[in-house]
């Protein structure tokens, strides 16, 4: 096999090389394993789980192996395929069908404009756009082009809501970008920083003239123009939880201590004794862990806390209590339920890739319902004709409590939960999908694990990080800190990694 030249030069551990400890086995924290060891760190890497990846997780449904979490990765930056060059999977990185997907608005199904950004229309005119506006929809978004650029950039901070609303008005909101902030970041629009989840589009309101104009360039410079809905992302032959197993196979061949089934109890700087003097050097940590009955601790020069942020921060606030003050609130309780079913109407692709669900429509409890087998050609040809998979998520963060309480509600137990999905995915698809169908199905369920970015959320992640900073040898990442996706966790760990390569290159030579 040619040797992947986008790998990294491993540089082995030393038996004098800095010591660092991972808590946390998700993609964040398996990721910066692999870069500290590159660089010559000898890492141990804990997760109280048995199982690595998270929320990029792997079951098995009906004897097809499906991703449990994450399926796709945004191609709107380099940061996940890169990294899938550099474990040798570049040839294995897939697009979408591009039939594209549908949102079901309060009158019904319709399809879903072609857009760049969170639902925003890069095109006014094409007709896809104005059967979900009307007229009066489209005639009111298009005096986005007519406003001054100061409208909805000159704020400090600003939410996605108000940023559309401002400029483009609420039916552009509630009917487009509500249903896909929904369904991919699991998130009010009202709620949601708008600078963390589309990056740059603010700024490029300023330069283009609108906000139209903006979500175009952006679509434009990463060569997706005339793409359909859903373009903007890629995935994984396999599945994206192969993308874990081969980084875990990095892991494993170049000496990183993996440590599954390890629950870390505290962590702390040890105080300094006789025998150590400098033990207690604020570059020193100690990191306690359990296993069944097992208990250990190691002593690090470095310490990476990869975890989500309410565990991150009680975890640290014995030590840091100044941290505690930025503790966030969980994230939402989402339950994703995967059918595998037997039905061979579903063959001609009713919904495309998969549908989307406005807030506002009733009779549908169902935030999402993804066609897995239709989205991805490598998964309908693993499963066959008449076989189909489906994947439906409820729950979301920032809505309101009697908003929560309807879609919550009866859901707990598992059978009710499928009964739930099978009833929303035969009104979502135009299919009957009944019991006698289910060939497998399983329920994932997140509890607060899953991060969003709420308005203020860049101020408040520059100031933990300084704290961080002013504690040598803490480097704290994760989802909760470089935003929800794939593509933010994988850019915002290895920046965060490589600044401690490049302080550590920058400090006096290793004894």
């Amino acid at each position: 096999m040619e040797q992947n030249k986008h790998a990294p030069r491993v540089r082995p551990a030393s038996p004098a090389a800095k010591r660092a400890a991972v808590v946390g086995g998700g993609m964040s924290g398996l990721l910066a394993a692999m870069d500290l060891q590159a660089a010559g760190w000898q890492v141990s890497v804990y997760d109280a789980a048995r199982a690595w990846g998270g929320c990029v997780g792997v079951h098995e449904v009906a004897g097809v192996e499906l991703d449990s979490g994450a399926e796709s990765f945004a191609t709107r930056s380099t940061a996940v395929a890169g990294l899938a060059a550099e474990l040798g999977l570049a040839d294995k990185i897939v697009r979408p069908d591009p039939a594209g997907a549908w949102v079901w608005l309060p009158e019904g199904p319709v399809p879903l404009p072609r857009t760049g950004i969170l639902g925003i229309p890069s095109d006014l005119h094409a007709p896809e756009v104005r059967e979900a506006l009307g007229a009066s929809g489209v005639l009111r978004a298009a005096l986005d082009a007519k406003m001054p650029v100061s409208v909805g950039t000159t704020e400090a901070q600003c939410s996605v809501a108000e940023l559309v609303r401002a400029r483009m008005g609420r039916r552009v909101l509630e009917r487009l970008v509500a249903p896909v902030v929904a369904g991919v970041h699991s998130a009010d629009p009202e709620v949601l920083d708008v600078d963390m989840v589309a990056p740059g589009l603010r700024a490029g309101i300023r330069e283009h003239g609108s906000l139209v104009a903006a979500v175009a360039a952006q679509r434009s410079a990463a060569g997706q123009s005339g793409s359909k809905p859903g373009s903007a992302v890629g995935g994984l032959d396999g599945g994206m939880h192969t993308l874990v197993a081969a980084l875990v196979g990095r892991l494993r061949a170049t000496g990183v201590a993996l440590h599954p089934g390890h629950a870390v109890t505290a962590v702390s700087r040890p105080a300094p004794s006789p025998a150590t003097p400098d033990a207690g050097s604020p570059s020193r940590w100690t990191v306690d862990w359990t296993a069944g009955s097992d208990t250990g601790s190691e002593t690090v020069e470095l310490l990476v806390v990869a975890t989500d942020g309410p565990t991150a921060v009680k975890l640290l606030a014995p030590e840091l209590p100044e941290l505690a003050a930025f503790a966030p609130a969980a994230g939402p309780d989402i339950r994703l339920v995967t059918l595998v079913v037997d039905v061979p109407e579903l063959d001609s692709k009713p919904r495309g890739t998969g549908i989307l669900v406005a807030p506002q429509a009733d009779g549908i409890k169902a935030k999402a319902l993804t066609h897995a087998t239709a989205k991805w050609a490598w998964l309908a040809d693993s499963t066959g004709p008449g076989t189909h998979v489906l994947r439906l998520s409820y729950g979301r963060a920032g809505v309101a409590a009697a908003d929560a309480v309807r879609l919550t509600a009866r859901t707990e137990d598992d059978g009710e939960l499928v009964a739930t999905a099978l009833a929303d995915a035969t009104t979502l698809l135009g299919v009957p999908v009944t019991a006698d169908d289910v060939l497998g199905a399983d329920i994932v369920r997140w509890k607060g694990a899953l991060p969003f970015a709420a308005v203020g959320h860049q101020a408040k992640m520059a100031q933990i990080h300084a704290l961080a900073q002013a504690h040598r040898g803490l480097v704290l990442t994760g989802g909760w800190m470089s935003g929800n996706g794939l593509a933010a966790v994988v850019a915002g760990t290895r920046r965060q990694v490589r600044a401690v390569m490049d302080a550590d290159a920058d400090s006096p030579a290793r004894t």
